[in-house]
């Protein structure tokens, strides 16, 4: 459990950890209460974008400088994820995207994420969001892909158009 969430945000009584279903819950002691923390993950989609023929990998202006990774954000309530990750890709790229298909999910552990990840192809000319800072473009045939959540789902697209996608070093932060 995070240090930020101790205490039940219904009586403020400090949480306990309790075996439900399998899985280690933070629960209320409290019975008249009976609050539990369920943490389940958050959801988020993943745009490989095909665009001119290249991949297109961008760097969130809060990255490290050397890394740059698919295009993401969470998904709105009640949003389509096919929906989502194509307004993803305008909101952060200022491409219109179109005919996304499903890759895979994956999780990401570290951020307690589900990510649904598609192809698209975006078309148009590339206007970064002030979320990004730089993109790159790269030849399918030379990606290399990271090997966590939506890097796997770089790998596995890659896979499925015929490339052998080689695993890279994940750049430490600075």
């Amino acid at each position: 459990m995070s240090s930020a969430f101790q205490f039940c945000p219904r009586c403020a009584t400090a949480l306990i950890p309790r075996e439900q279903g399998g899985f280690v819950r933070h629960s209320c002691p409290n019975q008249a209460c009976g609050y539990v923390h369920w943490d389940n993950p958050t959801p988020v989609v993943a745009a490989v974008v095909e665009h001119d023929g290249a991949i297109v990998l961008a760097r969130n202006a809060l990255w490290p400088t050397r890394f740059f990774g698919l295009i993401t954000g969470f998904l709105e309530r009640n949003e389509d994820p096919a929906e989502a990750v194509l307004r993803e890709v305008n909101e952060e790229l200022g491409l219109q995207a179109h005919s996304p298909s499903f890759i895979g999910h994956y999780t990401f552990e570290r951020m307690n994420q589900l990510i649904i990840a598609y192809h698209v192809i975006g078309e148009g000319e590339i206007v970064l969001n002030e979320e990004l800072s730089e993109f790159k473009r790269i030849a399918p045939a030379s990606a290399r892909y990271w090997p966590a959540a939506t890097g796997l789902a770089l790998r596995d697209w890659l896979l499925a158009q015929g490339h052998d996608p080689q695993p890279m070093e994940l750049p430490t932060r600075s």
